[in-house]
């Protein structure tokens, strides 16, 4: 076992509802950390928008995911998720990508039952693939891994496609075929998202998608209604408006200086990227 997984399989088994920050790349993965966080995620939703410029429908690849996921992994001591999207293919194709994250460094992957080409959950037009043969996918994936501790996630997209029933079927499916945690994609209403920790026979993620699908519900209350995770994606909507004003501010006065209050000095940005601790290895090593 790896002492990311291993520091997963801490956090599942624990009492108590667990936030799960996404990262985008590795700066944001130090952000996260420092912030005090125990484990995050990479989504191709936001790997698709910050590294290819486009929507989640498709276009990420599986080497693409494992290269741009295994660098933020790299940056962390955290345990990372990583966003699988359909497997990128038939269960051969996800036991290559379990095999795959596992050398990257990652600790656990959801992947999910839609028909390629997927898209953001959040998004309409989504397609399921049958029951049948997403079970096989995750029989693949649990038998793919080499550290029994790695986590395999099953999301289903079927509340959009197939209502509330036939996804807490699926899900129970999954959590049979072998997966660790089930992921019941963007509930309708409150209600149905109290209903999911209890109906499911292994521990839930809840997804807080601002601007999405899924009610926008206080963690205490998701808590209360009984879910192992959180997840919370939606840094580069922050990211991206700071950048619109300050992209504005220059536009607009030729400089930034409007903007200096809230940026983040230059020796803290630095400190952030361990120039101290290169700087030292340049002393020990250097010329």
């Amino acid at each position: 076992m790896s002492n990311v997984t291993k520091k997963l399989r801490v956090l599942i088994a624990q009492d108590g509802l667990v936030p799960i920050v996404g990262a985008y790349d590795a700066l944001s993965a130090r952000l996260v950390e420092r912030a005090g966080f125990e484990v995050m995620h990479v989504g191709g939703y936001n790997l698709s928008a910050s590294h290819l410029g486009l929507p989640d429908v498709g276009y990420l690849t599986l080497s693409e995911t494992v290269d741009l996921a295994g660098r933020i992994a790299a940056n962390t001591e955290l345990p990372v998720i990583a966003d699988g999207d359909d497997g990128y293919g038939n269960h051969l194709n996800v036991g290559r990508l379990i095999g795959e994250l596992e050398r990257a460094g990652l600790a656990g992957v959801h992947i999910e039952d839609q028909v390629f080409p997927k898209r953001c959950g959040h998004m309409a037009g989504k397609r399921l693939v049958a029951g049948e043969a997403f079970e096989q996918k995750i029989k693949a994936a649990v038998d793919a891994r080499r550290d029994g501790d790695f986590v395999i996630i099953a999301r289903t997209d079927a509340i959009a496609v197939e209502g509330f029933e036939a996804a807490i079927e699926r899900a129970n499916r999954y959590a049979e075929a072998g997966a660790d945690v089930v992921f019941v994609e963007a509930p309708e209403d409150e209600d149905q998202a109290a209903q999911v920790p209890g109906a499911v026979a292994k521990p839930a993620l809840y997804n807080w998608c601002y601007g999405g699908k899924s009610p926008l519900l206080p963690a205490e209350r998701i808590a209360e209604m009984g879910y192992k995770f959180v997840l919370f994606t939606d840094a580069l909507y922050a990211v991206s408006k700071t950048l619109i004003e300050l992209y504005d501010e220059i536009k607009r006065n030729g400089t930034y200086l409007g903007y200096g209050e809230r940026m983040l000095p230059f020796d803290e940005f630095n400190e952030l990227l361990d120039l101290n601790r290169v700087a030292a290895l340049d002393e020990k090593y250097g010329d």
